[in-house]
């Protein structure tokens, strides 16, 4: 275990040195003060309790973590990343924004820096590694997901199995019987992505309570990647008329591969996207979708973390909150009813 004294020796001062920066009762030189933050980071001592003594005053800076996969929608991101930008600019607080894939060193680093009073995760994993970083070190956070075990955190995110559902129930309604459900890539589902694995889940349940047959199969969503899952589908299912997509990179190319192949949206297969309203509306026909407001969930979730910042510094513990925003679904062109079989 590291103590005082070996922080001291690394930073090359005294640990009486060491514990007025930890307290914050005596000032010390700033020079000083960053070898003694320097040699806390590299040996991890406490840093929790360090960054927020080392300061002595918070930095006003929430950090937010965005680890950006090569299958994740960068825009769909960005979008969340700036309102809670804007959100926390309200409160009079700067966003770090962390886009390194570390995980849980990640999380740690920034404990220990003291750069950030808080933290917002993004991108949260079922079985995320970066969860028990935050309970161990009681880090004020927010999480933009939802892990499978949601027990002392803050949470808000989209309620993606109702997303799921709503599709399966949309084309059922209108008489689709052979659906597919074109995802991400596999690697999404093989992390255990939260957004994806929920939304996949929430359709096959109410697909399967529906009598609809179904099919899943994951794209990495370029043109031809969209092609030869198309083609797959229609060999094993030459009958599906009806298409979840939850995939904005295979929306356009599957549209197109659609019209090519002699099969017209909506009179001969329907479309619908999980995907925000304004890439719904850009595409020809006009998409169906089941969307959620994510300037929204950027707001909530830096609520949540300020909330989690003055319970902390107030010496309480920080109320846990879990919400689900419910998703809507908007008809547009690309669905219509089932075409009669001959």
């Amino acid at each position: 275990m590291v103590t005082l004294a070996d922080v001291a020796r690394h930073a090359g001062v005294s640990s009486s040195t060491v514990s007025y920066a930890l307290s914050g009762k005596r000032p010390i030189a700033d020079r000083t003060r960053t070898r003694i933050e320097q040699a806390v980071t590299e040996l991890g001592y406490h840093p929790n309790a360090g960054a927020r003594a080392l300061a002595g005053r918070r930095s006003h800076v929430i950090a937010l973590v965005v680890p950006l996969h090569p299958e994740v929608h960068v825009p769909t991101m960005m979008e969340i990343a700036i309102a809670v930008t804007v959100a926390a600019r309200e409160h009079g607080y700067d966003v770090l924004l962390l886009t390194n894939n570390e995980g849980p060193e990640g999380v740690r680093r920034v404990a220990a820096t003291g750069l950030a009073d808080g933290v917002i995760l993004m991108d949260v994993r079922l079985d995320d590694d970066r969860v028990p970083v935050l309970r161990a070190e009681q880090i004020p956070a927010a999480l933009i997901g939802l892990p499978d075990d949601p027990t002392g955190l803050s949470c808000a995110d989209h309620d993606f199995a109702t997303a799921g559902a709503l599709c399966a129930d949309h084309l059922a309604d209108l008489g689709h019987r052979d659906i597919a459900f074109i995802g991400y890539s596999s690697g999404v589902y093989r992390r255990h992505a939260g957004y994806a694995e929920r939304t996949l889940n929430g359709f096959r349940a109410r697909a399967e309570r529906r009598d609809l047959r179904f099919l899943h199969r994951p794209c990495e969503g370029s043109y031809e990647s969209t092609a030869g899952t198309l083609a797959r589908i229609l060999a094993d299912r030459p009958e599906t008329t009806g298409f979840v997509v939850q995939n904005e990179a295979a929306i356009g190319p599957l549209l197109t591969l659609l019209r090519a192949s002699g099969r017209t949206v909506p009179e001969d297969a329907s479309v619908i996207a999980v995907c925000p309203d304004p890439m719904a509306e850009q595409h020809s026909p006009r998409l169906t979708s089941v969307t959620g407001p994510q300037k929204d969930l950027g707001q909530v979730a830096v609520e949540q973390v300020m909330a989690r910042i003055a319970a902390t510094a107030a010496g309480d513990r920080p109320e846990d909150r879990l919400l689900l925003m419910p998703p809507e679904l908007v008809v547009r062109e690309s669905t219509a009813a089932a075409p009669r079989r001959t």
